[in-house]
């Protein structure tokens, strides 16, 4: 299983942190491990494009955040089953420098014992930057190893060929950057990766699933075995989701279509029982979700080590 203990680490390998980056969970026979890649800091209107300010600014102040901007957390996830060890997205990376405290998960591998060298596979929810920026960096591309696999949907590579920024609602430097970002993702992988059209299953229990929504090729990763399972939500869900699925996020392409798929997940996890873990919930982001209808409840789990 993967460890949260740093005493038995190699010297240079202790991490400087003084608090948990790094979450260990055990689904049946596959052992999971969620990672901080950091925080971005980001204008609070991109949490509710359609929604009336003073409703978004009483929500905001119900939830104790502040009025203007936020810090928006960023998790990835490794999973190990069998003889493969999967990457489940990426994070920012270092390249982009209005967000200094991001790309924090190469680093925090290490801290946790895993090599980059061990990534059999890696999983691609979608190609924002800050999901695949950390592929990017230099010291990550160089250390993967030949013959990695790395996953991601037939739309999504389809849709960055020429991306649609007409219904996302982001700060002006964005959509130029994810653009560039994504095609240097595709150039620099394109030999590697491993392109499914509905699902696939990446290694025993598994399985990447296309949802569209938050962009055309955005998928979902469920890890199932012996009647466990958890769900890797990528971008579907957010925060403010749970009191109101409805709300458009600034940075979903198809804002309509990602509230239906937001809804259909939160269905989905509150009739199975299973965890979930998303790409912007608080850190460790391990939880489940309760239903009475159509209101939803976040339910995190018990911090157990």
């Amino acid at each position: 299983m993967f460890s949260v203990n740093n005493n038995n680490l190699p010297p240079g390998c202790q991490p400087s942190e003084i608090v948990p980056s790094r979450y260990a969970v055990e689904v049946g026979d596959i052992d999971a491990l969620v990672v901080s890649d950091g925080v971005l800091p980001l204008p609070t209107k991109t949490l509710a494009t359609n929604a009336d300010p003073v409703d978004l600014a009483n929500w905001l102040d119900h939830m104790f955040m502040p009025p203007d901007a936020f810090d928006w957390p960023l998790n990835v996830m490794v999973a190990r089953s069998g003889e493969q060890t999967i990457l489940i997205d990426a994070g920012l990376g270092g390249q982009f420098s209005g967000f200094p405290r991001a790309g924090q998960f190469p680093q925090r591998l290490a801290s946790a014992g895993i090599e980059i060298e061990s990534v059999t596979d890696v999983i691609i929810t979608h190609m924002h930057m800050d999901h695949v920026g950390g592929l990017l960096v230099e010291g990550v591309k160089q250390r993967l190893r030949p013959d990695v696999r790395i996953h991601v949907s037939a739309a999504e590579v389809a849709f960055w060929t020429a991306p649609d920024f007409t219904q996302t609602v982001m700060p002006n430097p964005v959509p130029e950057v994810l653009r560039s970002t994504a095609r240097s993702f595709y150039e620099v992988y394109r030999d590697k990766l491993r392109i499914f059209e509905d699902k696939c299953e990446v290694a025993p229990g598994v399985h990447v699933r296309l949802t569209g929504g938050h962009t055309p090729g955005h998928s979902v990763v469920d890890l199932v075995s012996r009647g466990e399972r958890l769900t890797f939500a990528g971008d579907a869900i957010f925060p403010v989701g749970f009191d109101h699925p409805d709300w458009h996020n600034g940075f979903e392409h198809d804002p309509e279509e990602a509230a239906r798929v937001r809804m259909d997940l939160f269905r989905e996890l509150a009739e199975n029982g299973g965890l979930l873990v998303a790409a912007h919930l608080p850190f460790p982001s391990v939880g489940h979700v309760a239903a009475d209808g159509d209101v939803f409840r976040w339910v995190p789990v018990i911090w157990d080590f």
